[in-house]
C-alpha cells in the first residue's frame, strides 16, 4: 500500500467512525479535485457546506503535491474546534485527467495547483459537463488568454458555470473602501487621473516564505518556475486588477477590447539562494526545468511587474512585488488609493498601522472641514460598531474586530458565493467580462514587459 493510497484509507476509516456521510444523490454538488498543487485548492475545504456532498474525488499524479493537500485537509478534519469531515477519494493513475472528465464522479471541479495547463484543464472540464471553480490566475499568457475566452464562451454554451477565486473582495478595508466610494457626499466621483498621478494605485507586497493555518508552508519547486506558475505580473496581479475595476466600476460590465488601454508595463526579477529554495520547497538542489541565469546556487525570478493602464479614460497603476522572507512581525502588505473628487480613500498595511490593513479618508483640501458623521451613518447601519476617529486633517475608519476574518476564511466566502451562483443561476451580468477584462490586462501587460 502507497503512502498516499494509506493515507486515504486513514481518512476514510476516520471519518466513517465519527460521522455518518450523505449519499451524493441527496447533496446537490459534489466536488472534484483536480490536481491541487496549490494550497488554495485546500482552502475551499477549510469549512463543510450546505447541499455539499462531504465525499470529494481527487485526481491527481502521486506526488508531494497531492500527499500536501491531503494533510491539510486531514488538519481541517482532525481540529479542535469545528473539524470538517470531508472524505477524499484519490486516484493517481497517469491518466488522472482523462479518468476525472470520463468518470465524472461530481459537477463542480476545484482547481488549484500548477498554471502550466490551467487554461486547457479548465476548457476541457466544462466541455465535458463540470462547473469550474478555479483559483487565480485562470491565464498566464496570451495563448492561456485565447483559450479561457473559449472557456467562457463554453460555458456559456452548456450553460455551466466557470468563476475565479477572488478572495480579496472579501477584506473588510477593501469592502469599506468600494462602499465609500459609492458616497458621492464623502468621496465625490472618481478623478480620471493621468499616468503620472493615476486615480487609482494598488501595490502588494508579499513574501515566498509564510505561514498557512499556523504551519510554515512548503512551497513546490515549480511554483518558482514561471514557466509553471507565471509571472508575477500574471499572477497574483490578478488580485490587483480585479480590485480596480471592481471599486472603481462597481457592478459595470468592462468591455476589454473598447474600454482598456494599457499604457506601459514592466517586469523585474526576485533572487532566490539555493539555501533560500531549499527552506521553501525542502529541495536540496534546483530542477533541471529551471533555467538559470546565474550559477547553480541563485534562482532569478520574474516575480515583480507593474502595469500602467487606463480603462474609460480612468488611470490606474497596479505593482506586485515578492520579496523571500518578511522581516520579524510583518507581513504580506496591501496599499490602495483611490482620488476622489472630494476625498482620497487610503488603505495603508505599514509600521504606523502595525502592519494591520487601515482605511484612511483623507478630505482634498477644498473640504477637509467637512462634516462625514451623518453621511457615514449609512456604513454604519450595514456594518454595525464601524466608527470615524479624526486625526489631523483625515479620518481613520475604526473596524471591530469581528469583521477582520483573516486571508483564509475568505476562501470559504468565494466558494459559498459560487455556490449560490451555481444554486439560483444568478451569477451577476458583469462579472464574465469583468474576468475577460482582468485576464487580458494581465496577460497583455506581460507581452509588453516581455519586448523590452
Amino acid at each position: 500500500m502507497s503512502r498516499i493510497t494509506g493515507f486515504v484509507c486513514f481518512l476514510s476509516i476516520s471519518f466513517m467512525c465519527c460521522n455518518n456521510p450523505e449519499k451524493a444523490k441527496d447533496k446537490a454538488v459534489q466536488l472534484v479535485t483536480l490536481d491541487p498543487g496549490h494550497f488554495h485548492a485546500a482552502l475551499v475545504q477549510k469549512t463543510m457546506y450546505n447541499n455539499v456532498d462531504s465525499v470529494v474525488h481527487v485526481y491527481a499524479p502521486a506526488t508531494n503535491d497531492l500527499q500536501l493537500h491531503l494533510n491539510r485537509i486531514n488538519d481541517f478534519n482532525t481540529r479542535a474546534d469545528n473539524p470538517t469531515h470531508w472524505k477524499e477519494e484519490v486516484y493517481t493513475g497517469d491518466d488522472f485527467f482523462e479518468k476525472m472528465l470520463t468518470e465524472k464522479k461530481g459537477n463542480v471541479v476545484v482547481i488549484a495547483g500548477n498554471n502550466k495547463k490551467k487554461s486547457e484543464y479548465i476548457f476541457k472540464s466544462l466541455d465535458a459537463g463540470f462547473n469550474v471553480l478555479a483559483d487565480k490566475p485562470m491565464a498566464i499568457n496570451s495563448t492561456g488568454f485565447g483559450t479561457l475566452k473559449g472557456a467562457f464562451e463554453k460555458a456559456k454554451e452548456k450553460n455551466l458555470l466557470l468563476y475565479d477565486i477572488m478572495t480579496e473582495r472579501f477584506e473588510i478595508t477593501t469592502m469599506l473602501q468600494r462602499e465609500l466610494s459609492m458616497i458621492p457626499a464623502i468621496f465625490g466621483t472618481l478623478q480620471k487621473g493621468s499616468p503620472e498621478n493615476p486615480a487609482v494605485i494598488i501595490k502588494g507586497v508579499h513574501f515566498f516564505y509564510k505561514y498557512v493555518s499556523g504551519n510554515v508552508l512548503t512551497r513546490p519547486a515549480w511554483f518558482l518556475d514561471i514557466s509553471q506558475q507565471g509571472e508575477g505580473i500574471t499572477d497574483v496581479m490578478t488580485h490587483l486588477v480585479d480590485l480596480v475595476q471592481w471599486e472603481s466600476f462597481p457592478g459595470q460590465s468592462i468591455d476589454y477590447i473598447k474600454d482598456v488601454v494599457i499604457d506601459s508595463a514592466k517586469h523585474w526579477t526576485t533572487n532566490i539562494s539555493l539555501t533560500e529554495f531549499t527552506s521553501l520547497t525542502k529541495l536540496d538542489s534546483f530542477p533541471s526545468y529551471f533555467n538559470k541565469k546565474k550559477a547553480d546556487t541563485l534562482l532569478e525570478v520574474y516575480c515583480n511587474g507593474e502595469i500602467s493602464y487606463h480603462i474609460r479614460g480612468i488611470y490606474a497603476k497596479t505593482s506586485v512585488i515578492w520579496n523571500y522572507k518578511a522581516p520579524e512581525g510583518t507581513s504580506d502588505t496591501h496599499y490602495c488609493l483611490m482620488r476622489g473628487t472630494k476625498a482620497n480613500l487610503i488603505i495603508r498595511q505599514g509600521a504606523d498601522e502595525q502592519y494591520q490593513p487601515t482605511l484612511y479618508i483623507e478630505p482634498s483640501e477644498a473640504n477637509e472641514n467637512y462634516d462625514l458623521t451623518n453621511e457615514f451613518k449609512n456604513i454604519q447601519a450595514k456594518y454595525p460598531g464601524v466608527e470615524l476617529k479624526k486625526v489631523n486633517k483625515a479620518w481613520v475608519v475604526i473596524i471591530p474586530e469581528k469583521y477582520k476574518e483573516g486571508h483564509e476564511a475568505h476562501f470559504a466566502r468565494v466558494t459559498q458565493n459560487f455556490l449560490d451562483y451555481l444554486n439560483n443561476k444568478n451569477l451577476p451580468a458583469w462579472e464574465v467580462p469583468c474576468m475577460l477584462a482582468k485576464y487580458y490586462v494581465t496577460t497583455k501587460a506581460l507581452e509588453i514587459a516581455l519586448k523590452k
